[in-house]
């Protein structure tokens, strides 16, 4: 029997039933959302994924307080329904599609309950599509928006409202990309290299977003920044397929630090404030990484000293850092500079996996 509560909705896109995503193991659906106080002081993100070919989906929560990335992880058996929302401790609830969604949390000494509320329109990235040799290694489309968030986080029986003013991003993707155990006939380079770089930004009245896929040279192969105004549709908003990023990097490690970003003839000034690892979510995580078997259901904290962690290790080279941006005439809001490098890039001097 492959008949899921999917199956009732007018979804459909082959004669398959819905449990079916193609014919790649590697078909994956993902949620993805972040948060942060408007002075910088807090931070949370959450990833909630579903893999049907691998029969797994898993979720993650995380909150910075003190200094210390609190992490909640949780796996479980697919069972061929993708409608259920929830993993363990971590659930989403759908309120307004497009525009408001729930998350609620409640296992191993943290718990949550926070709604984000989109600002504008989500927008739909230029779909990432990238081959080794004759090997896909990715192939989705994500669709992205930033918002604002009310309500609640616990650790350990200290619960704080979220301030007034919180905002963050959050998205959806789908498709294709390297998760679960991996390949062990992979075609690649035998070092392999892999460059992105994501800046959604909260400004009073609009947002800003900017991604760059690069090769080691430096070429992109997949990049754009949008600027989306309050309340609008993607009639309104302004794309660049040239934009430039101009980075640097905190001395000894492949995370970024200050850095400008071009929009046509507008500048931003990215500053961060923190840094969030992002395999507290489990990407690059070498226990919780995305599609792991790890049975019917199992859950785990995971406590990281932020001051502690080895930069050069490979699972802490992926990081969010929270920023505050600048932009033209002193207009001012929060963002994050999310980077991930692996192998070279020249543009930054980097050579091999992590030096």
């Amino acid at each position: 029997m492959v008949l899921s509560r999917g199956d009732d909705y007018p979804i459909h896109q082959t004669p398959d039933p819905v449990a079916y995503s193609g014919t790649d193991r590697n078909f994956y659906d993902r949620y993805f959302f972040n948060g942060y106080a408007p002075d910088g002081s807090s931070f949370f993100a959450v990833a909630f994924g579903v893999y049907p070919h691998l029969d797994v989906a898993d979720a993650h929560f995380c909150v910075v307080r003190g200094g210390v990335q609190h992490c909640l992880h949780a796996s479980r058996r697919l069972g061929m329904e993708r409608m259920e929302l929830s993993c363990g401790p971590v659930r989403i609830e759908i309120l307004e599609p497009l525009q408001r969604l729930r998350v609620i949390v409640e296992g191993e000494g943290i718990a949550a309950d926070i709604t984000f509320t989109g600002r504008a329109f989500p927008i739909e990235e230029p779909r990432f599509t990238w081959r080794t040799g004759a090997r896909t290694v990715m192939d989705y489309t994500r669709l992205t928006q930033n918002g604002h968030y009310e309500g609640w986080i616990d650790v350990d029986g200290v619960r704080s409202a979220l301030p007034a003013g919180t905002a963050g991003t959050r998205d959806r993707s789908w498709g294709v990309r390297p998760i679960g155990a991996a390949d062990p006939q992979f075609a690649g380079r035998s070092v392999p290299q892999f460059f992105w770089q994501w800046t959604p930004v909260n400004l009073p009245t609009r947002s800003v977003f900017y991604h760059l896929n690069a090769h080691a040279d430096g070429t992109a192969w997949n990049t754009r920044a949008v600027i989306a105004p309050d309340g609008n549709g993607a009639e309104a908003f302004t794309e660049d397929h040239a934009p430039q990023m101009e980075t640097q990097l905190v001395p000894g490690t492949r995370w970024p630090a200050r850095s400008e970003l071009a929009i046509g003839g507008e500048r931003f000034v990215l500053e961060p404030v923190s840094r969030f690892q992002m395999r507290g979510l489990g990407y690059t995580s070498p226990k919780w990484g995305h599609g792991l078997d790890h049975g019917t259901l199992e859950v785990e904290r995971e406590d990281i000293d932020l001051a502690a962690i080895d930069p050069a290790r490979p699972d802490n080279l992926h990081v969010q850092m929270l920023c505050r941006v600048t932009g033209p005439g002193g207009e001012a809001g929060m963002g994050v500079f999310e980077q991930l490098a692996i192998g070279d890039y020249a543009p930054l001097g980097l050579n091999g996996l992590s030096g």
